[in-house]
C-alpha cells in the first residue's frame, strides 16, 4: 500500500499537485500537512477534501510532525512547504530560516525514523543566483543565492543531500523555474499584474523591468515533480523549466498581459529595485528530459490565457486574498 504525505499542500504549487495525484489515483492514501499560514488556504483544496486526510500543523513543531509520520508511515513524501516570497524574506528573514530550514529538518527526521521510500524536496532555481549573459545552470552548478529566501532554500537543499549521504535517506531534489497558474497569491508577479489590471490599477515593476525569467505553468511542474517522485534516481537533483520560448523580460510579460486584457500599457509603473534582485534565472532541463522523458506541454501564451481565465472566474478568491495581504502588510510593516 502506497501512502503519501504532501507538506504545504494547501499552497499554490502544493494544492495543484494534490489535485493531480488525486485525479490520477497514484497513491492509496494522501495526507496533506499545512499550517494554513499566509500562503495556504483550505479553500484551495475544497474540491478534493473528501479524498484526502488534511492535518493543520506547523512543521516546526517537531514532536507533532514525528507523531504524524509515525501514524501514517508514508512511502512517499513530497515536501512543498516553504516561505517563498522574496520581498517578505527581505523584510523578515527569521520566518524563512525557521520554516525552510527547521521545517525541512522535521520532515527529514520523520522520513528517516519511519523508513520512507522516497522524499522529494521541492526547491527553486533561485538557489543558483543570477545567470550571467549566456550562462545556463545545470544540476552541478554551484549554489550562489542572493536573498534570505533563496539562501534558506539552498540550506534546506544541502541538508537534504546530507541526509542522503550520511543516513542513506532516499532523497530527490527538484529545482524549478518561476511557476504561474491557478491559486497563486496576488503578491507574486503574474497575479499582481492580472488583478491590478482587472482593477485598473498601476502595475509596479522593479527597476527597468529588464529582469529575465523562465515561466513554467504549474501543471507542467507538478507533472515533473511526480515523475521525479516515482521514477527519479535517488540522491539526484533535477532542474525543471519550460522551454526557451517561455523566457521573457518582466516588462514584456506585463505588456503581454495588458494586451490580452485590452488594458493600456500606461498602467505600467517602474519602482525602485529591491536589494539583491537577480537579473536572470536560466536552468538546463535536459537531465529530466533525457532520464525521465518529461516535457513541458504548456507554452507561455496558452498558460497566460488559462491563468487569466481562472482569475476572471474566481474573483472572490483573489479579492479576498488581496484584502488579507493589504491588511497583513499594513499591520506588520505600515503598508507596502
Amino acid at each position: 500500500m502506497t501512502r503519501c504525505i504532501v507538506t504545504g499542500g494547501a499552497g499554490f504549487i502544493g494544492s495543484n499537485f494534490v489535485r493531480l495525484i488525486v485525479k490520477k489515483q497514484v497513491f492509496d492514501k494522501v495526507v496533506v500537512i499545512d499550517k494554513l499560514g499566509f500562503g495556504g488556504f483550505l479553500e484551495n483544496l475544497s474540491d478534493v477534501l473528501g479524498k484526502i486526510t488534511f492535518i493543520k500543523e506547523d512543521l516546526c513543531n517537531f514532536s507533532s510532525v514525528l507523531r504524524i509520520f509515525e501514524e501514517f508511515k508514508p512511502t512517499h513524501v513530497f515536501h512543498f512547504a516553504a516561505e517563498t516570497h522574496v520581498d517578505r524574506s527581505i523584510i523578515d528573514p527569521s520566518s524563512f530560516i525557521k520554516s525552510n530550514i527547521l521545517g525541512t529538518y522535521s520532515i527529514l527526521e520523520g522520513a528517516k525514523k519511519n523508513s520512507a521510500e522516497r522524499l522529494i524536496h521541492v526547491s527553486t532555481d533561485e538557489v543558483y543566483g543570477s545567470a550571467d549573459s549566456g550562462e545556463i545552470f545545470t544540476e552541478q552548478s554551484s549554489l550562489n543565492p542572493s536573498s534570505p529566501y533563496s539562501a534558506s532554500k539552498a540550506s534546506s537543499d544541502l541538508l537534504c543531500l546530507s541526509y542522503y549521504k550520511t543516513f542513506n535517506l532516499p532523497v530527490i531534489i527538484t529545482r524549478s523555474s518561476n511557476n504561474f497558474g491557478p491559486y497563486q497569491l496576488p503578491e507574486k508577479f503574474i497575479p499582481v499584474v492580472i488583478t491590478n489590471l482587472l482593477e485598473d490599477k498601476e502595475i509596479p515593476i522593479y527597476g527597468t523591468g529588464k529582469n529575465i525569467r523562465n515561466w513554467i505553468y504549474v501543471d507542467d511542474n507538478c507533472e515533473a515533480i511526480l515523475q521525479c517522485g516515482l521514477f527519479g534516481k535517488i540522491g539526484q537533483v533535477y532542474n525543471i523549466s519550460a522551454d526557451n520560448s517561455n523566457e521573457i523580460e518582466n516588462v514584456n510579460l506585463a505588456k503581454k498581459i495588458c494586451k490580452i486584457l485590452k488594458k493600456p500599457e500606461s498602467l505600467i509603473k517602474f519602482v525602485q529595485d529591491r536589494p539583491g534582485h537577480d537579473f536572470c534565472y536560466r536552468i538546463d532541463n535536459s537531465k529530466i528530459k533525457n532520464e525521465l522523458n518529461w516535457r513541458p506541454k504548456v507554452d507561455l501564451d496558452t498558460g497566460l490565457q488559462m491563468t487569466i481565465n481562472w482569475y476572471l472566474e474566481n474573483e472572490n478568491w483573489w479579492r479576498k486574498r488581496k484584502k488579507e495581504l493589504e491588511e497583513y502588510y499594513q499591520q506588520n510593516y505600515g503598508g507596502r
